[in-house]
């Protein structure tokens, strides 16, 4: 496996690779937002240490950021290999943790109150497509009607909050000085966990006061996950269209060609294997030639060609 140009770094992100067979080593990428980016077969630390132990030194410590999500095993990953960076949590995923709970409250309240989970016709599931939308987004006749929903639905008022607590902490992103960033997320965090507020609004604010330092780290360094995440799910989606892929050199050759840069310029000078190279024999590869039509490529020797010019081009980048 290639390192990243040494030129490139100084952000480093981790993601999740969400399962499946991922034989081969961990996967690692590059992009012109100098971001590396590593995926585990599960949310455990080794795997992303493993790699990170196999760059230069000198690329690690060129390393200023480093974005995670609110992943304890990636919090050690960092605090391990890069304990010189400073750590981001990306803002994607603690909104996502925001609508997470709220989802949680609608559904626990839709129990309590009506015995059953969502139907159609209850109020707190007609909304809860409307509590996760931002409220910005929402037109005059969206607000109107979630408000109705909720007043209907939600006879305690915990969905309400919930919702409040989670437009709150979106507008966390909103402040541009550090300073005030950092005063208002110890001030939301110690709120969330008011006695007065529904449990999941309190589990909330018990992650944000252990993750609030990686919190505020973000008006300092204004990155992401993003690129990160991309290359994570383009990864995933390879896999998923071939039903799982068992070759590391196949799935790296298919992830490459679906991200669409290859230099076709360079086919023309690569030779293909022999058999021998290819571990294909001389009678398979007869056979093969004489049930082929004459007038089409040799898919095999054409796929090769494309592995070895796609291998070229990422160990020289």
């Amino acid at each position: 496996m290639t390192s990243p140009p040494l030129a490139w770094t100084r952000r480093c992100g981790v993601a999740l690779d969400g399962g499946g067979d991922n034989s081969g080593p961990p996967r690692s990428s590059t992009s012109e937002r100098v971001s590396s980016s590593t995926s585990s077969k599960a949310e455990s630390a080794q795997g992303p240490i493993d790699w990170l132990a196999h760059q230069p030194q000198e690329w690690r410590d060129r390393v200023e950021w480093a974005t995670l999500d609110l992943s304890g095993p990636y919090r050690k990953v960092f605090d391990v290999m890069l304990p010189d960076a400073t750590q981001v949590a990306d803002p994607f995923h603690l909104i996502r943790l925001a609508n997470t709970k709220l989802d949680e409250c609608r559904r626990r309240v839709q129990n309590e109150t009506l015995g059953h989970r969502g139907r159609k016709d209850d109020p707190l599931y007609r909304a809860r497509r409307l509590l996760t939308t931002a409220h910005e987004r929402l037109d005059e006749r969206g607000d109107a009607k979630l408000r109705g929903l909720l007043r209907a639905g939600d006879p305690r008022g915990e969905v309400q909050m919930t919702w409040h607590a989670k437009e709150t902490i979106r507008s966390v992103y909103d402040i541009t000085d550090p300073v005030l960033a950092a005063e208002f997320v110890a001030q939301l965090a110690g709120d969330l966990q008011d006695d007065a507020m529904p449990e999941e609004v309190r589990s909330l604010g018990r992650t944000i006061r252990r993750w609030q330092d990686h919190i505020v780290a973000w008006h300092h360094a204004r990155v992401s996950n993003g690129p990160t995440e991309a290359v994570n799910n383009l990864g995933k989606r390879i896999k998923r269209v071939a039903f799982g892929i068992t070759n590391f050199r196949n799935y790296r050759i298919r992830a490459l060609l679906y991200a669409g840069k290859p230099n076709w310029d360079l086919l023309a000078t690569i030779t293909p294997r022999s058999n021998a190279e290819r571990r294909i024999s001389p009678a398979a590869c007869s056979l093969r030639q004489n049930m082929a039509p004459a007038h089409q490529p040799r898919r095999v020797e054409l796929g090769n060609a494309v592995g070895r010019t796609l291998s070229r081009l990422t160990s020289t980048r």
